[in-house]
């Protein structure tokens, strides 16, 4: 009560502003944080309030009133020399007080200081626990698979592969399935590029189709598809596709650009063309390397 008198007397007259935003703080300081002080000193005074109620709490002192506070700085430095540096460290502690308090976090990183050695340790374990949920091994090549055209013709043609190594039963048979979905979508109608209502649309619109429209165009079809032949590390496929539509081909050369990225390396794909490579037409058994797989 004494404080709040002097204070009185001091200022006289404070307005209602003044003394509501006195810092309430769960104590009360007889200290206006408007008028009288500049906002820079306001910020110190609590900052050193805050700071001397920690080290009470530290020293098991919680209870003790503000009168017995000593409010005298104890490292020497003045009233001007609390600065950033003491906040800054009082904000650090609590940091750290968080940190102890989330195992989660702990776990983590709670080694990588005091033993990096022992945290790259728990890091593997957790990767060698969890590889097959996050890591999948690409069997494929990292080379992109060359493309050539050798007097291709829609409606009667071979589509030559050339692998770099001999494919294994799993290649084949996803090879195979890739191919046979191609032809399935072909036969429906899929490719049809005179009907792209959707790609061709503008992007800032809201998107529409006009089924009438894509009832009326005349429709693409995949006429035919022979069996996929192999010899060795080479593979060829006869296709009579019909409608000269390059975005059928498109589809496919993606879908094989993918599977020898991630699956099995295919060397180069050749559209067209009686001969390539080594392959041999009279090369007919299985026991000289000759294998055929239905589509």
């Amino acid at each position: 009560m004494l404080r709040f008198e002097c204070f009185l007397h001091i200022f006289p007259s404070p307005t209602t502003t003044n003394i509501q935003s006195y810092i309430p703080a769960k104590s009360f300081s007889p200290f206006p944080t408007t008028g009288a002080f500049p906002e820079s000193k306001i910020g110190e005074i609590r900052a050193d309030w805050s700071v001397k109620r920690w080290k009470l709490k530290s020293k098991g002192l919680e209870s003790e009133s503000e009168e017995d506070i000593d409010f005298d700085d104890e490292d020497g430095e003045g009233e001007e020399g609390f600065s950033s540096r003491r906040r800054g460290g009082y904000r650090g502690k609590e940091e750290e007080r968080n940190y102890d308090k989330d195992p989660e976090f702990a776990e983590i990183l709670g080694d990588c200081l005091d033993n990096p050695e022992k945290a790259k340790k728990k890091m593997e374990e957790r990767l060698r626990k969890k590889r097959n949920k996050i890591l999948h091994t690409k069997t494929g090549s990292g080379t992109p698979m060359k493309v050539t055209f050798n007097k291709f013709k829609f409606s009667n043609s071979y589509i030559w592969f050339e692998f770099y190594n001999s494919p294994l039963e799993k290649d084949i048979n996803l090879i195979c399935d890739t191919i046979r979905s191609w032809h399935i979508l072909g036969r429906l109608g899929g490719y049809n590029s005179l009907n792209m209502q959707l790609s061709q649309a503008p992007l800032d619109k809201r998107p529409g189709y006009d089924a009438i429209l894509g009832a009326n165009i005349e429709p693409t079809t995949f006429y035919n598809i022979g069996d996929l032949e192999v010899q060795d590390n080479l593979a060829r496929l006869w296709v009579d596709i019909g409608t000269s539509e390059p975005l059928v081909l498109d589809v496919l050369i993606n879908a094989l650009t993918q599977i020898s990225s991630d699956h099995v390396g295919i060397k180069q794909i050749a559209f067209g063309g009686s001969e390539f490579e080594s392959w041999k037409e009279n090369l007919t058994s299985e026991e000289a390397g000759f294998r055929v797989h239905k589509i």
